[in-house]
């Protein structure tokens, strides 16, 4: 299987985000369906429904290309994904007008470091899984 290898490394890179949102778009629905949950999440939803897997997507296929270069773990190199997205989400919310709660926002330095913390965790497990999966781990998958 050495046919497109970064077209594998999309695959396996959007495969975690995009279930795990799946997840989350349903209890938003059932938060703001069913028991009238007043935040206005659809206008910031689009962004990481949209955004965030494609991201990871290309992230890994960087990771791919980078890999030939210069040697960077994973789980590293996915560790690195949320100093880009934090902020990028941070002006999506500004553009759209959203507001965001103050708790939120005094949360942050506690809650980015766990942030960081899952998105390593996550990129050596799980991505790192699909990557060895879609035969595009080892050193004999490079392009």
């Amino acid at each position: 299987m050495g046919r497109y290898p970064y077209l594998r490394a999309y695959m396996a890179g959007s495969v975690a985000p995009t279930a795990f949102l799946l997840v989350i778009l349903t209890g938003f629905t059932t938060g703001r369906h069913v028991w009238d949950v007043p935040i206005p999440l659809e206008r910031v939803i689009v962004f990481p429904m949209a955004v965030v897997p494609n991201v990871w997507g290309l992230w890994n296929m960087l990771h791919l290309w980078l890999r030939s270069r210069r040697h960077l773990p994973l789980g590293l190199h996915g560790a690195v994904l949320p100093f880009l997205l934090a902020p990028a989400g941070f002006l999506i919310t500004r553009a759209v007008g959203f507001t965001i709660p103050a708790f939120a926002i005094e949360a942050l330095p506690f809650v980015f470091p766990v942030a960081v913390v899952i998105y390593y965790l996550v990129w050596k497990h799980l991505v790192g899984f699909f990557n060895e999966l879609l035969g595009i781990a080892g050193k004999e998958a490079l392009p």
